[in-house]
């Protein structure tokens, strides 16, 4: 049997995420980049992301982010875009929470972008008609049943 040289396993990769307490300078965009809303992870580190700009793109999760910033629906993300595809971009930075209120804050996200939520989409609609969704029955009603 060999002998182990290296300095650990995968239980002491997992420990080394110790620089995300402190905090970081705040990233705007740049040209050929925009600000995301990540719709659903698809796996194989890709995303569907809904652009600011309107657009819903395929986004990609590059190596250096990969296994490393977990990326979850809801999440707001900064993504390049691509020249030759429209529809493709690649995520190159996840806002944390406090970040993205900043961002809000500062007018770079519109006001209608919802950041702490898994599920993204239209759910004001329903919102306003939830209480016409509840049948009121009386008692008579209620002792035929």
């Amino acid at each position: 049997m060999p002998k182990n040289k290296g300095k650990g396993g995968k239980n002491r990769k997992r420990g080394k995420n110790e620089a995300d307490d402190e905090k970081r300078e705040l990233i705007f965009k740049e040209d050929g980049q925009e600000y995301a809303q990540v719709l659903r992870m698809l796996g194989n580190g890709r995303c569907e992301c809904m652009c600011i700009d309107g657009t819903k793109r395929l986004c990609h999760i590059r190596g250096k982010m990969h296994k490393k910033v977990w990326i979850a629906a809801g999440d707001i993300v900064l993504v390049g875009l691509r020249d030759y595809q429209d529809d493709k971009a690649d995520v190159i930075l996840k806002y944390m929470s406090d970040e993205a209120r900043l961002l809000k804050a500062y007018g770079e996200l519109p006001e209608n972008t919802r950041l702490n939520e898994g599920i993204v989409g239209d759910l004001d609609e329903d919102d306003d008609n939830a209480a016409e969704d509840f049948i009121d029955f009386e008692d008579e009603d209620i002792d035929r049943i």
